[in-house]
């Protein structure tokens, strides 16, 4: 087995299709990656029967690793750390604690993730919160937005670190030289917000970060900035109201394009501009929303994913493990910290 084997460790029983789609999503990577192996999580048996449908079995690239336990969707994140120590989330993690992979995904409950992501694998010198960071579709392309739902009352100083995070990552991963960062708030003006947005942007404008000031909602999909900081409560319903803004416009569009002979003939004319546009937005392309700031890789996929999008996750752990992130933040924190004492 070459050196330079990549090694990602995967929740088969999670989210709400378990095997059924990270079993084809991870023989999808395998064949698209050489470099790659994968250690599929869960219960052997479902596993390898998975696998036989589709015509596979494990190998030196592909190895099944038994956990006898399940995170339910409904699970309290306390039930999951406590209860179900052997469960396939929790055994996918210690993979990546072990030394076993350099990275572990999961379409699991968000909640038991976090949590037990941080009890297993510890947060990052300097960082007091792991954050949940995705990329969004832009009009200039996509930026990145943490934090999505792990703290929902984060102080200045956690909101200053989250900056710190975002911006790493996004400069890792989309190759952008000292990306731009904005704090969300209710309004561009310095008197707006709260107090913990108008510490925040205290602390971002002694920084050496590219911090531009405040944004608004709009101004997320406008790509106004590379990276938007906001704490988990704003993050989360933003972007939930934004999934189902999308829901909206597609659902309305098939109404319109079906009222009669007339609009579905106007509807074969541009289908090809329907489906540039379907892509360009399609969530599932985005799919991958990264745990920053923890002593290890942890990509949460979206419950719901389909093959492609599952798939898309493992190419982002993929890309984070090939870019050390969470090294590389910890190296950018301790020069931020250095230059805020210089001060």
């Amino acid at each position: 087995m070459p050196d330079d084997m990549m090694t990602i460790a995967l929740d088969a029983m999670g989210g709400d299709h378990g095997v059924s789609v990270v079993v084809p999503a991870a023989l999808q990577a395998l064949r698209e990656m050489s470099a790659l192996r994968l250690i599929l999580v869960g219960d052997q048996q479902v596993m390898a029967d998975e696998l036989k449908r589709h015509g596979a079995t494990p190998d030196d690239r592909l190895i099944l690793h038994h956990a006898s336990q399940v995170v339910e969707m409904d699970d309290l994140p306390s039930q999951a750390l406590r209860g179900k120590k052997d469960s396939s989330m929790r055994v996918a993690i210690n993979q990546v604690k072990e030394g076993n992979a350099q990275a572990c995904i999961s379409a699991g409950n968000t909640g038991a993730l976090m949590a037990t992501a941080r009890f297993v694998l510890k947060t990052l010198p300097g960082i007091d919160r792991p954050a949940i960071i995705t990329a969004l579709p832009t009009i200039r392309g996509h930026a990145h937005m943490l934090d999505l739902g792990a703290n929902v009352d984060s102080s200045s100083e956690h909101l200053y670190q989250f900056a710190i995070m975002g911006s790493v990552l996004t400069s890792l991963v989309d190759g952008v030289d000292n990306p731009s960062v904005g704090l969300l708030n209710v309004g561009e003006e310095e008197i707006k917000g709260n107090e913990q947005v108008k510490g925040a942007a205290k602390l971002l404008s002694r920084s050496d970060i590219n911090y531009k000031g405040f944004v608004e909602g709009d101004d997320i999909y406008k790509g106004t900035v590379d990276v938007v900081v906001c704490d988990g409560f704003i993050g989360n319903v933003s972007l939930k109201t934004s999934e189902g803004v999308a829901k909206m416009i597609s659902h309305y569009m098939k109404q319109a394009f079906n009222r009669n002979l007339l609009t579905r003939l106007a509807g074969l004319v541009v289908l090809p501009v329907l489906k540039a546009f379907r892509a360009k937005i399609d969530p599932r392309a985005y799919n991958g929303a990264s745990l920053v700031g923890l002593r290890g890789i942890v990509i949460k996929s979206h419950g719901g994913a389909d093959v492609f999008a599952f798939s898309q996750a493992i190419r982002e752990a993929v890309l984070e493990v090939n870019k050390n992130v969470p090294e590389k933040i910890t190296q950018r924190l301790g020069e931020l910290l250095e230059e805020r004492r210089a001060v």
